[in-house]
């Protein structure tokens, strides 16, 4: 970590009586920076801002946390790793007293945090990743889902259960049987240039650039209008086209499920790389 601040205060310590700490109670964005502004800061914020009155946690305002981003930005002395970086901002509920209950309007807790962004293989992109199925099962949660919350325990656990290398990313499915997202990622897939993604009305991350590359799909004439809907294993398994993204990665192809191959390339995955090459430009212009 290159930097951090704790309400507005150079510091990597917190609370002991926290609730962030005490009960994972908060919640957190993490953005990519480039060339020294994060990207796609208001869809960020939007969110935080949702998910805080979801939540009924007291939102600080836009305002104090992009001023704080900018003193984090500005205080990194490697302005190659800072240029490349990954901010993280995490909002709890505050401190309060031993207990569940807590007072409505204590202010909240402001951690942001700057970091070196992750080397990853350009292959990844290039060549698409491959990715297992989970054990664990996602619990159905309706009151939190979409939410980025810190409670990733599910998540966690999820990625403790392999350690090959090979596998960039793991598949969560809930107790019915349909996907919900991956680890780190929401997933597309693409059949007859449909673009789908899972409905994610009873659990998991709605995440930023999910959100965005719906609403780019849906600009595009030349596509059908994206569904948000419940999909299975075996959905993804024939479809044409299988995606993932994130705030970090952008997008990446699915090259392989388990044993299920797909084809990668601007010959096998057209709208992936399309939508690719959008949300690059996107991100450029911010």
């Amino acid at each position: 970590m290159l930097a951090s601040l704790v309400n507005g205060q150079f510091t990597d310590t917190i609370s002991t009586s926290d609730r962030g700490l005490l009960y994972g109670d908060g919640l957190f964005e993490t953005l990519r920076i480039s060339q020294a502004k994060p990207v796609f800061w208001a869809e960020h914020m939007a969110r935080l801002e949702r998910d805080s009155e979801r939540l009924g946690i007291v939102f600080p305002g836009q305002q104090i946390l992009a001023e704080e981003a900018q003193v984090l930005i500005s205080q990194s002395k490697n302005r190659d790793e800072f240029d490349r970086g990954i901010l993280k901002i995490i909002l709890t509920r505050g401190q309060s007293e031993r207990g569940y209950a807590a007072n409505p309007d204590i202010p909240a807790t402001r951690i942001l945090s700057l970091s070196a962004a992750p080397q990853n293989p350009a292959s990844y992109l290039q060549n698409g990743v491959e990715m297992r199925v989970c054990d664990i099962i996602m619990a159905r949660s309706p009151r939190l889902a979409g939410i980025k919350h810190l409670n990733r325990l599910e998540n966690v656990l999820a990625r403790r259960e392999w350690q090959d290398s090979r596998i960039v990313e793991g598949l969560l499915l809930d107790d019915r049987g349909f996907v919900i997202e991956g680890t780190m990622s929401n997933v597309f897939l693409v059949k007859d240039r449909h673009l789908m993604t899972p409905d994610l009305s009873q659990s998991g991350v709605a995440g930023v650039i999910r959100e965005i590359i719906l609403r780019i799909a849906g600009e595009n004439r030349s596509m059908f209008k994206p569904v948000q809907k419940n999909l299975t294993l075996e959905d993804l398994y024939q479809a044409d086209e299988v995606f993932i993204c994130n705030s970090v990665i952008g997008i990446w192809p699915v090259a392989r499920i388990e044993d299920h191959d797909f084809k990668v390339g601007k010959d096998g995955n057209p709208l992936t790389t399309e939508l690719a090459e959008s949300l690059n430009t996107e991100s450029s212009t911010q």
